[in-house]
């Protein structure tokens, strides 16, 4: 199931392969540059599509080692996981107070900028390619990230609802005046209550405006937890969920004139 070649997307054969998950480098027009991660199921078969799942780190990942990414994004591809959900992953990595949304997270709120942050375009370009060259089921296009991507999770929903099947924002924030945009999205939310770093309002007055936008997402916060909700969230409950969720074929065809 190797990538056909193409001067967007060149897999760069001396970093290691990393727990199946091989570096690759995306290029825009404008030759800046988004490292990632990418892993493709062992069991994948000729002419057969396969999930894609968005990961999205939070700062703790910050960095150009194309690694520190995989500490939690490991978790979607453990030996039983893939098993059961054989899916491609797609874990791209952010320099250093490079954000997926230019906002604070300490913010009580924000509004959605009209334009993408530089990463967030960069990472709509990559995933247009990586849906390009491999045999991604379009019906079946995930996201989750926690904290910075948490925020990230929220923001590429909105500005794309038409390519997400689900969404898993963990410990995030986002425009509630977006809510009426992915109301037909399936969400399951996390947020430890006693979250320092990120207000667990942004959470919770998220999933209010969806449900008044006529939404039905799922929300789950933990009383005793901080900032760390990912260390509970990431289990076989939520990849049951997360992969059971399929858009109709009509959405799908959509996506693919575009």
């Amino acid at each position: 199931m190797s990538p056909k070649r193409n001067v967007e997307i060149k897999e760069n054969f001396s970093d290691e392969v990393v727990n199946g998950y091989h570096s690759f480098c995306y290029r825009d027009q404008n030759n800046q540059k988004l490292r990632y991660r990418f892993f493709r199921p062992l069991t994948g078969k000729e002419n057969e599509k396969y999930p894609l799942v968005v990961y999205l780190h939070g700062a703790g990942s910050w960095g150009k080692d194309n690694i520190h990414q995989l500490e939690v994004a490991q978790k979607i591809t453990s030996p039983e996981n893939v098993k059961k959900h054989p899916c491609f992953v797609f874990a791209p990595q952010s320099p250093t107070e490079k954000k997926w949304v230019n906002t604070k997270w300490t913010f009580r709120s924000h509004t959605m900028s009209v334009k993408p942050s530089v990463q967030m375009r960069l990472v709509l370009g990559a995933i247009e390619e990586i849906i390009r060259i491999n045999p991604v089921d379009l019906t079946r296009i995930y996201v989750c990230g926690q904290s910075m991507g948490g925020f990230g999770c929220w923001d590429i929903i909105c500005r794309r609802p038409d390519l997400f099947a689900a969404a898993v924002p963990i410990c995030g924030g986002a425009d509630e005046n977006q809510a009426a945009k992915i109301v037909s999205i399936p969400v399951w939310a996390f947020h430890g209550a006693c979250d320092p770093c990120v207000h667990v309002e942004r959470s919770r007055n998220m999933i209010i405006a969806l449900k008044k936008a006529g939404g039905t997402p799922k929300y789950t916060e933990y009383p005793e937890v901080f900032h760390n909700a990912w260390d509970y969230a990431y289990s076989p409950e939520l990849f049951d969920w997360m992969f059971s969720q399929k858009k109709s074929n009509r959405q799908s065809k959509s996506l693919q004139k575009r």
